[in-house]
């Protein structure tokens, strides 16, 4: 009985490893499903050719590089970092970079304003009415809401 039970172990790990390999394969008659979600010939094909390959002894990696001289780089989703997938990997990371780059500059640049502006009040430079609206919204904190019962339910009704 336990021997059933290690064997059925054996095969439900067996299965699940070939069914991760499977979801990391693309159809190459599909192109937008992997083959474990796909009904097509040739991925059936590829599932069972996968199951044999397990069944050999073989190694993912091993797996996937079969799998990868046979059908071209293309039927991986993840593709390896080279230099033709430097761009595909690295835009998330520069555009992520500038956005971050430029939101700092935007608060560093604001900053320098209010304190050029600061400066121009203390020289008696006349600010123009833009001006004069972004250093009180910087210098005057916002008043704290009202408490009572009447403006919270006011509150509650504008929402």
């Amino acid at each position: 009985m336990e021997k059933t039970d290690e064997e059925r172990k054996k095969a439900q790990m067996l299965d699940a490893r070939a069914r991760n390999i499977s979801h990391n394969v693309r159809c190459t008659e599909c192109g937008s499903q992997s083959i474990e979600d796909s009904q097509a010939d040739i991925a059936i094909l590829l599932r069972q050719l996968i199951r044999n390959e397990i069944g050999a002894g073989k190694t993912d990696k091993e797996i996937y590089s079969k799998l990868e001289d046979e059908f071209g780089e293309t039927v991986l989703y993840a593709p390896k970092f080279d230099l033709q997938t430097a761009a595909l990997w690295l835009t998330p990371v520069i555009i992520a970079g500038g956005t971050a780059a430029g939101i700092v500059y935007q608060k560093h640049r604001l900053r320098k304003n209010v304190d050029i502006m600061a400066l121009n009040l203390i020289r008696g430079i006349p600010l123009t009415p833009k001006e004069r609206v972004t250093i009180l919204d910087v210098l005057i904190p916002p008043s704290p809401p009202p408490q009572g019962v009447v403006s919270r339910l006011r509150r509650w009704l504008n929402r």
